[in-house]
């Protein structure tokens, strides 16, 4: 099978984390069937081989990029204009998709990155809570909902084919604290490089921006 279509059948048979609080609501794009279809073309157009990738670790999935359009940093708007998949979206800018296509851009766009890198998250599903975009690590108690729950994930994905020498965490915060937990423990990968966090660089650093497209553009060097 390709690895577009294990990503695929991977994420039709997604499980939410157990017991979650009764606050905490879930995003799964998955379960709407226009976001279903704009995934596989996606992932068709990208990942219709066997070839083996790096994975890059987001948080979750967020309410305007992948929490509606089923692809990781990936807002109506980039998949339209950048991917060339059309769609009846809202299309409302996600800044976290904006960086990344930008920097996706500097790398020589969307065909050679995601020829050789898979973007997922820690938890390949969201959360919201009160209306607005909840990160897993500030559920209260969180790793008693999401430790074993990440490691399975991940496990999950290794069957699509990925590179165990080096994967990144997009964040340096608490999801590069926690993947590094997880990686002691549980022996994923030989080693997980942090990367600035787009939104984190779009609301307070933007006008270094180029320096933090850098960062990433160094740290996929030579892979």
């Amino acid at each position: 099978m390709t690895f577009a279509k294990l990503v695929l059948d991977y994420y039709e048979k997604i499980q939410v984390p157990k017991n979650l609080p009764r606050d905490v609501g879930v995003l799964n794009p998955f379960k709407n069937d226009h976001t279903k279809e704009l995934a596989r073309a996606f992932y068709d157009k990208y990942y219709g081989d066997k070839k083996k990738r790096f994975i890059c670790f987001g948080i979750n999935p967020g309410r305007f990029g992948a929490g509606v359009t089923g692809v990781p940093f990936t807002d109506p708007i980039r998949l339209k204009s950048v991917c060339g998949i059309d769609n009846q979206l809202d299309q409302k800018q996600e800044l976290s998709s904006k960086f990344i296509y930008e920097m996706i851009d500097e790398f020589g766009g969307p065909r050679l990155f995601y020829n050789k890198f898979y973007i997922s998250a820690v938890s390949p599903l969201g959360y919201v809570k009160d209306g607005l975009n909840l990160n897993y690590y500030d559920i209260p108690d969180f790793k008693k909902y999401f430790e074993q729950y990440a490691v399975d994930e991940i496990h999950k994905q290794f069957k699509f084919g990925l590179h165990r020498s080096k994967a990144f965490s997009i964040g340096k915060g608490k999801n590069i604290k926690f993947l590094l937990e997880l990686n002691k423990k549980h022996h994923l990968f030989e080693e997980i490089v942090p990367l600035s966090h787009p939104r984190w660089v779009m609301q307070y650093r933007l006008k270094r921006k180029t320096e933090f497209i850098e960062e990433y553009l160094q740290a996929f060097e030579g892979l």
